[in-house]
This record gives structure tokens, C-alpha cells and sequence, in this order.
């Protein structure tokens, strides 16, 4: 039992296998307002180096344990006020460490409805109902003494069903039965899935699905996933259960003796498995499985996310961005460096030879004009057709020419904040402008985006909404702290992830620069309205001024660190300039003479680190991509064509990519590599360039079949 902090701590470590104290100092970070980031990468020396989802799941693990104290509690109460909480039941309800086992033991004293059981007892059957169970006396014999018309028990046959009735709830509410049967359905149970046949046109998305059947404990998540979408649809129907044969033996042989009332007691036991337990087992395991399945679901859509946050970016350079589009032509905006929007135009290169000659020249104009570094085309409808168009005009300058990725950029152009940046432009100019500075950078914009909007999960709207927008913001928050943000370009929406900031503390530090100008250092932030000493404790680390005079005000080094980089300079005979320009002087420096009880080994190796390179990018380089030349459309395709292409998503089951034909092709998880795979996001990864081919192509449900596998 957890009831206080201590015991918390205990629990815990115990269950997570973590070091006590470590525990215990995380809680005491967390119960102080520290972020995940700020703990993982300064509070080294309290966690023992914890990295972030070491330290989540303290948090999520003591989130679980209040919830259960919390129904502890609820259930105490209750038992307190019919004065039941005394003796076995109190050590029982006491001693529980599962919310199942809790409510097992709490199930026969619940306050319940009618029930049959109930109904059966007012009509004075109790007593007939233990003489069944003990077996010793015929029950049969018993019966008629049982009979009152004016409770309505009429004869022996109605007081035996009544009788029975009270049976099948005994059986029902026996905690060590509930206990083993629940093991039972979780070892032995088969997920089941059928068709309804009225709806078997409208079913046939789930068409693999008609006559399924699979052991449930090893069905992976995306099928269970699809098959409970199925039924949520109306479309199928599923159970979860073992077979009843088995069942119904495991039931006989705890309570199936029955001694000269054997067959009211087999009565009692087939009634109890079918409208009490079985129903009841079931419900509990799929939920247990659903679980499962959302969480591992969350795993796979956070690792396609991080991934695709963490994309290359192109970086500060002037950059004409497409919005592709035929009939309604594509819309053009041109960026400076800063991301600041110049210019917007449309243009109608597939509206004959004219207007043709016209958008080449305007954006001969615009790429001239503006200095253009870079175009950018948004891969949606037109996408390639516009490419091949940019590429035909022979730029003199030679920008560099890219498809960007535009999933979620629709979603971003309709949304507040997109009309808060440009209240007085259309969606179309909103979401070019940010195909534009999702090439600059990826992170910086689609932080402006619902991460589950960005199209990179699987089943995401099936899963726990709650669960996934944790695990979600959980990563985002991770990705901008470990990217850093740059105080004076930052918008608003990428600095309300900064640690220890948000929407609010985000605004009004933008509010002071554009009132006071660019921060000169981080110190300045605490002159920001409503920033205190612990939001700019949390924040400090992760922002920076990269022209700031000192350079540790560019770096990641903490400003709770500054004094003593400053004394290490001091006590060498150097200064920090020179320890960032010198990896001589840095490696001549005696870390061990500056460790104490707050400054350990990690947090100087982190320091030493970054002054190597102070404000490092950990973000990979960019590097431009091209499809084939010629493929444009699934009917372009050939099997055994060799394709460069960029994966799109990744699931259990295998990775989508992206080959330039407008339909995404699917990689089986049995065609991701030469050898055995268990888990694709081993293999591949969300951006990833790869060089695909095609196995078959299915025109008519626009279905492409890749390989990856080098062989043949």
C-alpha cells in the first residue's frame, strides 16, 4: 500500500527498478514544477543522469498510484459508512496493490442495483442457496420449505432458480476465482471477428477481417486496432474469449462438487460463466488489450513525430515557397532569411502556353529580385508537376529546388495563430508561407500544428485522446528543448514550449522585445512581466542569443553555471572566448577539482561539452533529394522499377514512402530488409531518403507494394 510520498518512492523504484533516492529526487523536482527536460539535462547529479522517459515514467507510475489511493479512499468511505471496514476486509482492502485486486475484494460489498441475486435474497432464498453450496443436504428435498406465494415464490422449481440465482453471484464475486479466471482469458482467450452480413459492401475496408481468428495475447496492435475500428463502425462483430469448454472446468473445479446438489450447482456455474463472469472477464481484458495497443500505438506515432520535428533544416536563406494547385493555379510567397514574408503572387503554369510563359517570367522576377537561395514546393496535388515546371526555367542563380513535405500545413493556414501572423492574408498565402518555413525549419513551424494532425501515427483517433496528447506534448516539449530556441527569432509558438515557460510567459517576452529590442543576454529575461526565478530557472537552458557578447549566453550552458565557468577560466588563466576557440585548453582543465555536492562529473562533461560548440544544432545537415525523373503517377509505375524515395510513416506493420506519384507506397514489414525484422522503426525512419522497388502495383484501390531488400 502507498498512501503518503515515502511509500510512493518505495513503490516506485520498486516497480520501475529504479534507485530509491534517485526516485525520491525526481518527485521532489517534479513536485517543484521542473520539466522533464530541465531534469534530464540539468539535475544529472539528483537523478543519477535519468534521461526523460526514465524520468515520465516516475511521473506516470505516481499518477497511477494516486489514482488507485484515490479509489482506495472512495472505497473506504463507503465501507466506513455501512460500518463494514473492520477486520479480514480491512487488512484485505488494505493490503491491495492492483486496482483490480482492490475492486475484486470490494465487489461482493458494493452497493449494487436489483439484481437477480438481490431479488432472490429479499424472497427469504438465501438460505436455501448455501444448503447448494455445501452439498450435504439434498437441496431438492429442501426447496418446498422455501415456498411463499406472497414473496412470490410459487413452488420448488422457482425456489431453486432463485436459490441458484444467489449461487452464480457467489461465484461471480469470489476474489482468488475472479483471479484465475482473469489469467484464464489473458493466456487463452481468442479475438474473434466476424462480418455483420447485412453490411458486408459497406464492410469491405475491413474485408480481412470477415472470418478472422487469432490468439489475442499475440495479436499486435494495429490489427486489434483495425478490428475494434471495425466494430465501433458497426461493421464487425468481436469477442475476446477462451473457450467456454475450458472455462466452465476451471469454475467446476473450485465450486463444482456439489455433493448431493451437484446438479444445481453445474446450473449455478454455466448460468454464472455466461451472464455474469464471462461478459464481465471480457470487458476487463479488452480493455487491458486496448491499453496495450494505444500505448504501443503512442510508442510508434512519438517516434515518427520526433523524427520528423527533428528534420534537417535548411537554415536562415531567402526562400521562394509553392503552394501547388491547376485549375486555381499555385500560390507563390517569398521569405526572407528571417522567415518574414515579402511578397505573394499567383501563377497558372498548366493553364496553357500563355499564362505558362507568364509564370516563368514572374518567377524569374521574384527569384531575382528577392535573391532566392531556395524554393520549396509543397508534395501534395500538382506537386510534381510544379517541380518539373521550376526546373525546366533554368534559374541563372540556380536555387536549390526541393519538394517540402506540407501534411498539416492546411490545418495550420485556418488555424488562430496562423491568422494572429497574418490577419490579413487568405489560407492560401498562410500555408505557403508555411511550405516555406517548414524547409527554413521544420521544428519552428510545425510546432504551430496539433501534433496529431501532422499525419504520422497509426490509428491515432482510435487510441486514448488523453494518453496520446501526453505522450505527444511529451515529445514536442523534448524535441524544442533538446533543439534550443533563439530568443530574438523565436515566435511565440515555439517558445511556449520552452521549458518552464508557456503560451502566456511566451507572449510577453515577445511583447518585451518588441518593445525593449533584441535580448543582449539571458539574464535580461528576468526583466520579462511575470517571469520568476523559477521560470527562468527552467527556461534559461534552453534558449539562446547567438550574437550575445558572452558566450555563454549563447550556449546551453545554465546561467546557474556561469560563476563557476567563470572561476574555472579564472583559476586556468583563460577566458571563456578562449575555451570555445581552444580544444587544447578545454582538455588541459581538471574537471575533478570542481566537483562538489551540486556539481558532479555529468553536469562539467555537459558544460565542457558545449563550450566546444556553443548553441550546437544537434539536428543532422540538410541534404536535397530529387525524385525520378519521368514517374509521376502510379500508372508511370513498372514492377521492378528502382525508385529514390522518402519515408512517410512508419507502423508495425512496415513504412510508407513517398516515390513521387502522389499515392504512398507500403514496405511490408517483410520487405524492409534482407533479414528478419521485429520492429521497423529499427530499420527505418520518418524523412529517411531510401531507395525503393516496386514489387506490384494495384491501379484500382491505389495500392503500391516496395522492397527495400537488397537482394533480389
Amino acid at each position: 500500500m502507498c498512501k503518503d510520498q515515502e511509500n510512493y518512492r518505495t513503490c516506485i523504484a520498486k516497480t520501475l527498478n529504479l534507485d530509491s533516492k534517485r526516485v525520491k529526487a525526481v518527485l521532489e523536482l517534479l513536485d517543484g514544477g521542473a520539466t522533464l527536460p530541465f531534469i534530464a539535462r540539468y539535475r544529472k547529479e539528483q537523478t543519477g543522469s535519468m534521461d526523460e522517459e526514465d524520468i515520465a515514467a516516475v511521473r506516470d507510475a505516481r499518477s497511477r498510484m494516486e489514482e488507485l489511493e484515490k479509489r482506495r479512499a472512495s472505497i473506504i468511505a463507503s465501507l466506513d459508512e455501512r460500518d463494514l471496514y473492520v477486520g479480514g476486509l480491512k487488512q484485505q482492502i488494505d493490503a491491495a496493490v492492483t486496482l483490480k485486486e482492490l475492486e475484486d475484494i470490494y465487489l461482493p460489498h458494493r452497493v449494487k442495483r436489483r439484481t437477480r441475486a438481490t431479488i432472490a435474497r429479499e424472497k427469504g432464498l438465501e438460505a436455501l442457496a448455501h444448503i447448494i453450496l455445501r452439498g450435504t443436504d439434498d437441496a431438492q428435498g429442501a426447496a418446498s420449505r422455501f415456498i411463499r406465494p406472497d414473496a412470490g415464490v410459487n413452488n420448488s422449481t422457482e425456489a431453486l432458480a432463485g436459490a441458484r440465482d444467489i449461487v452464480a453471484e457467489h461465484i461471480n464475486e469470489d476474489a482468488q476465482m475472479r483471479a484465475q479466471m482473469r489469467r484464464l482469458f489473458a493466456s487463452r482467450a481468442l479475438l474473434i471477428s466476424n462480418v455483420v452480413k447485412k453490411k458486408i459492401e459497406e464492410a469491405q475496408k475491413f474485408s480481412d477481417y470477415f472470418t478472422w481468428s487469432e490468439k489475442a495475447a499475440a495479436a499486435p496492435s494495429h490489427r486489434l486496432l483495425a478490428i475494434l475500428r471495425g466494430e465501433a463502425e458497426g461493421l464487425l462483430r468481436v469477442s475476446l474469449r477462451p473457450s467456454e469448454e475450458e472455462a466452465v472446468a476451471l469454475l467446476q473445479r473450485r465450486f463444482g462438487a456439489g455433493g448431493k446438489n451437484r446438479a444445481q450447482i453445474e446450473a449455478a456455474i454455466a448460468d454464472c460463466y455466461k451472464r455474469l463472469l464471462a461478459p464481465s472477464m471480457e470487458t476487463e481484458l479488452r480493455a487491458e488489450l486496448k491499453h496495450g495497443a494505444d500505448t504501443e500505438a503512442i510508442r510508434v506515432f512519438r517516434e515518427n513525430l520526433r523524427e520528423l520535428l527533428m528534420a534537417p533544416p535548411l537554415g536562415q536563406k531567402s526562400i521562394l515557397a509553392i503552394d501547388p494547385g491547376f485549375r486555381t493555379g499555385c500560390k507563390v510567397v517569398c521569405l526572407d532569411r528571417q522567415g518574414k514574408l515579402l511578397e505573394h503572387d499567383v501563377i497558372y503554369p498548366f493553364s496553357g502556353a500563355g499564362k505558362a510563359a507568364q509564370a516563368q517570367k514572374t518567377i524569374e522576377a521574384r527569384v531575382e529580385r528577392f535573391r532566392i537561395e531556395a524554393i520549396g514546393i509543397g508534395n501534395g496535388t500538382g506537386g510534381r508537376e510544379t517541380e518539373n515546371f521550376i526546373r525546366a526555367c533554368n534559374l541563372k542563380s540556380q536555387p536549390l529546388i526541393t519538394q517540402v513535405n506540407e501534411s498539416g500545413a492546411s490545418i495550420y493556414s485556418a488555424s488562430a495563430i496562423a491568422r494572429q501572423e497574418f490577419p490579413k492574408h487568405d489560407i492560401t498565402v498562410r500555408g505557403a508561407v508555411s511550405i516555406g518555413r517548414r524547409l527554413a525549419d521544420p521544428l519552428a513551424e510545425l510546432v504551430k500544428i496539433e501534433p496529431k494532425s501532422i499525419g504520422v501515427g497509426q490509428y491515432q483517433h482510435d487510441v486514448d485522446q488523453g494518453a496520446l496528447k501526453q505522450g505527444l506534448d511529451d515529445t514536442v516539449i523534448s524535441c524544442v528543448n533538446r533543439v534550443g530556441v533563439e530568443l530574438n527569432s523565436t515566435s511565440a509558438a515555439l517558445l511556449s514550449y520552452v521549458s518552464g515557460l508557456g503560451p502566456q510567459l511566451a507572449q510577453n517576452i515577445i511583447d518585451y522585445r518588441d518593445e525593449h529590442g533584441a535580448f543582449r543576454s539571458k539574464a535580461e529575461l528576468k526583466k520579462v512581466k511575470r517571469l520568476g526565478p523559477r521560470a527562468f530557472e527552467q527556461a534559461a537552458g534552453f534558449v539562446r542569443i547567438s550574437d550575445a557578447s558572452d558566450p555563454l549566453d549563447r550556449s546551453a550552458v545554465h546561467p546557474e553555471r556561469f560563476d563557476l565557468v567563470k572561476q574555472i577560466c579564472t583559476d586556468n588563466h583563460t577566458s571563456v572566448a578562449e575555451l570555445v576557440q581552444s580544444a587544447e585548453k578545454r582538455a588541459a582543465i581538471d574537471l575533478k577539482r570542481y566537483c562538489n555536492a551540486d556539481t558532479g562529473m555529468p553536469t562539467l562533461k555537459d558544460i565542457m561539452h558545449e563550450l566546444a560548440k556553443p548553441g550546437r544544432d544537434p539536428r543532422s545537415a540538410f541534404e536535397s533529394f530529387a525524385f525520378a525523373a519521368g514517374v509521376e503517377a502510379i500508372g508511370d509505375l513498372k514492377p521492378g522499377m528502382s525508385l529514390p524515395g522518402i519515408v512517410t510513416n512508419v507502423t508495425n506493420f512496415g513504412a510508407f514512402i513517398d516515390i513521387g506519384v502522389h499515392q504512398d507506397g507500403l514496405a511490408h514489414i517483410s520487405e524492409l530488409a534482407d533479414g528478419f525484422v521485429k520492429d521497423p522503426a529499427a530499420v527505418v525512419k520518418v524523412g529517411q531518403k531510401v531507395r525503393a522497388r516496386v514489387i506490384s502495383i494495384d491501379e484500382e484501390r491505389k495500392r503500391i507494394a516496395l522492397s527495400l531488400k537488397k537482394g533480389g
